[in-house]
């Protein structure tokens, strides 16, 4: 139901994106986006380029009077410092950055130098990433869907939560400029930071994504690609240096047995509920009414202060790595940015499973949705005839 595109580069002019099928009717104004995009520039460890940029969101389609119309949603930021490379002779670029696409994306495409990769697989892009997520966050939170997250762990650092509720955690991290709800770890992952910043080096972290409220039955076991966990691990693996997804507690099962490692089922009143949510809100590629939880490991980024070895391409000899501006710690700041894509998936699979054109042809859809009680799931406990 819903796609997007985005499109520029990390020095260019602009970063745009086109969001396709967002249902009219829907109330949306620039400060919604903002909003996310400010999110976006914060975190401890950050690079300069935040000092530079102050991203402010254009909508030039598909917004009439403050609504959504159900046309492409067409958005814009400039990039303030486009002015500073513009028309300007640039050193050509030829060592590339051990874990960038630097190399890859010059064997990919035959690039001459390899600035053409960097401007385009930087995670600037995520700018319009985070935008398009603004929309479909706002669009469920009309269902009173909450898409939230935080950082869990940064190098050796591994935060504590106990029992406080995802509510708690995700105003918390807001509080905390490396977005942990944890006072007294995020106090560590700062120090470990500022050592990475002093030794001239980058740090890499965990980052948990929930979603609260999500109704039964979305996504399929029918088809491979239907899978709601699937689609999730695709959309957070998209983002720049994320190298890994769990959905629940998928690694910690690994150690326990089978009678340990699901959610039983008990009856409440007419309702089916579980003490536990171990599968991390989805079985058989659909949502079940818990929370979904989501885990990415994201890797020290590849421009380091430090140089790397690698090859000079232009002189075919042995070189070090040459800096380009970037974070130290990039993962804090990611939070909004896997936000963004969780949420995009999630809109995605509700519309399918609501279908409609407008707000108001969608809302009592959803308020009629089948519920995992014994009244919206009357067995007939009849026999019956298997492939006759």
């Amino acid at each position: 139901m819903l796609r997007f595109l985005t499109a520029g580069e990390s020095h260019g002019p602009s970063l745009t994106a086109i969001l396709d099928s967002v249902p009219a009717g829907l109330p949306l104004s620039p400060d919604i986006i903002n909003k996310e995009l400010t999110r976006r520039q914060k975190g401890y460890g950050s690079g300069g380029r935040m000092k530079i940029e102050k991203d402010t969101i254009q909508i030039l389609g598909g917004v009439m009077a403050g609504e959504t119309t159900g046309a492409p949603i067409a958005m814009l930021v400039e990039n303030a410092d486009h002015v500073k490379w513009k028309g300007k002779a640039v050193e050509p670029m030829t060592s590339p950055r051990p874990g960038h696409a630097d190399l890859t994306g010059a064997v990919k495409y035959g690039y001459k130098d390899l600035r053409p990769a960097l401007e385009r697989a930087s995670a600037r892009e995520t700018t319009m990433r985070v935008a398009v997520g603004a929309v479909c966050k706002h669009f469920l939170a009309q269902f009173n869907i909450v898409v939230g997250g935080y950082v869990s762990s940064i190098g050796e650092i591994q935060a504590d939560f106990g029992d406080m509720p995802y509510e708690e955690r995700f105003t918390r991290a807001e509080e905390s400029d490396v977005r942990c709800p944890d006072p007294t770890s995020a106090q560590k992952m700062r120090d470990e930071i500022e050592k990475a910043i002093h030794g001239k080096n980058t740090l890499g972290g965990i980052l948990e994504i929930v979603a609260l409220n999500l109704p039964v039955g979305l996504g399929s076991f029918m088809q491979w690609d239907k899978r709601l966990e699937a689609k999730l691990a695709m959309a957070v693996m998209s983002v720049q240096a994320i190298k890994g997804v769990e959905v629940g507690d998928a690694f910690e099962n690994t150690k326990r047995l089978g009678t340990q490692a699901h959610d039983s089922i008990n009856l409440q009143h007419s309702n089916l509920q579980r003490a536990t949510n171990r599968a991390g809100g989805t079985e058989g590629g659909i949502s079940n009414g818990q929370p979904i939880v989501l885990r990415a490991a994201m890797k020290p980024i590849a421009t380091t202060l430090t140089p790397q070895q690698t090859v000079d391409l232009a002189l075919g000899e042995n070189a070090p790595t040459k800096y380009e501006r970037s974070d130290f710690c990039p993962v804090p700041r990611a939070v909004p940015i896997l936000e963004a894509m969780v949420a995009f998936v999630l809109a995605d699979a509700l519309l399918e499973k609501l279908g409609g054109d407008s707000m108001n042809e969608i809302k009592p859809r959803f308020e009629s949705l089948r519920k995992a009680t014994l009244d919206d799931l009357q067995m007939d406990n009849t026999p019956h005839v298997f492939w006759d």
